[in-house]
């Protein structure tokens, strides 16, 4: 049985939501295998297994023990996730053991810092490296099944030749890493793509449609990336993942392809698109995107009398979002927005007098309507919650 306090101790970890982050940050500084990953996806999943393991031990103070019917499916959809994104056993395991320490590491000092008998936290605690144990074990079980399952096509061999031709990876090729061997060759034009998916069904899926049009697919750096002489037609595609592709590049440019299409995605992503995007449709976030630094150098220096977390600043941001994206026409960003022109009028208006935005009845030009749109996009980002300045 869980004593009030070791119960109320674990209690006040469940509503930590700074936990989670501490956990994955921990695990993917130890480890590049982490790192490479997506952080929404790392961070989703570590949510998912403290949520299940603070229930479990919820229920251990119940009933006295951890029950035998306690649910891994999360585990074991984790394990499986990390198979279909090419991440190897040992790099999985050692982020389950860095994120599993610091949780440790984290209950410990706070059972102490509240006073609890060492007896007690131990107790706890060893319930809790039960826990563990039983849980990486299903991580390993949902790994391996996946496992099987997508590498019945030469899967391994595929992540060694698009390591060699996407990355910097110059060490000497092994005997099976012909990219001829998978189609791939020099006087050919591929596409490179990238997509962010991760459950193994839909990766499986991506990778067999781009193999109808003669692609080869696999993962890349913790993304599902590849080359591809040709694209596969929208129906092919679920509409819900996002993919993102280049041009036609030859297999000497096809490394800056893939590092800009790993800057598309991210754009992408911000902007919440999916389907098929190519990083034409995208030149603008993408370019943006690739110097944060000056985003935040623009946001603050223009943008410096707003506060993220007034919610009229808000609207006056969203507002002037609406009409720059519209061509800065009153009429057009109204119907967008569902608004009466002189309401956009007005925080238009509004937003002139704190931050000196726009140009009286005169359109702004180009390069001052990119840096202004550039800092309104940055700002917007802040977390409503963001301290307000003094």
């Amino acid at each position: 049985m869980l004593t009030g306090s070791v119960a109320a101790l674990v209690a006040d970890l469940a509503k930590d939501d700074a936990l989670v982050d501490d956990v994955v940050a921990s695990a993917r500084e130890q480890f590049p295998e982490v790192a490479r990953l997506p952080w929404a996806e790392s961070r989703r999943h570590v949510a998912a297994l403290l949520d299940a393991g603070f229930t479990a031990f919820a229920r251990a103070s119940a009933e006295g023990d951890l029950a035998s019917d306690l649910d891994f499916s999360e585990a074991r959809r984790f394990g499986a996730e990390r198979a279909a994104l090419g991440v190897p056993v040992a790099g999985l395991m050692a982020g389950v053991h860095g994120g599993r320490s610091r949780l440790l590491e984290i209950a410990i000092n706070r059972g102490r810092e509240a006073g609890i008998p060492y007896d007690e936290l131990l107790q706890a605690l060893l319930k809790l490296d039960r826990y563990g144990t039983e849980l990486e074990r299903h991580v390993i079980d949902g790994y391996r099944q996946a496992e099987q399952a997508l590498n019945r096509d030469d899967r391994t061999a595929r992540i060694r030749v698009l390591r060699r031709l996407l990355l910097d990876d110059d060490g000497p090729p092994g005997p099976d890493e012909d990219p001829p061997r998978f189609g791939l060759h020099v006087d050919t034009a591929y596409h490179c793509v990238i997509s962010d998916v991760s459950d193994p069904n839909r990766v499986r899926a991506l990778e067999q449609a781009f193999a109808h049009c003669g692609g080869v697919l696999a993962p890349v750096g913790g993304r599902l990336s590849g080359l591809s002489p040709r694209l596969p037609a929208g129906r092919a595609l679920d509409p819900a993942v996002l993919v993102v592709t280049t041009p036609p590049v030859s297999l000497d440019q096809a490394r800056a392809a893939y590092r800009l299409c790993r800057t598309a995605l991210q754009a992408a992503r911000v902007s919440e698109s999916t389907g098929l995007c190519d990083v034409v449709d995208l030149a603008g976030e993408t370019a943006l995107a690739g110097q944060p630094l000056l985003a935040s150098f623009l946001s603050d220096g223009l943008l410096s009398a707003l506060q993220p977390g007034d919610d009229f600043h808000r609207e006056l941001v969203a507002t002037a979002l609406a009409f720059l994206d519209h061509g800065q026409r009153l009429d057009r960003t109204a119907a967008a927005l569902h608004l009466h022109p002189n309401t956009v009028r007005y925080r238009l208006r509004r937003l002139q007098d704190l931050t000196g935005f726009g140009t009286g009845g005169e359109g702004l030009p180009v390069l001052e309507t990119v840096r202004w749109w550039w800092a309104l996009h940055a700002w917007s980002r802040h977390p409503a919650d963001s301290a307000a300045s003094t």
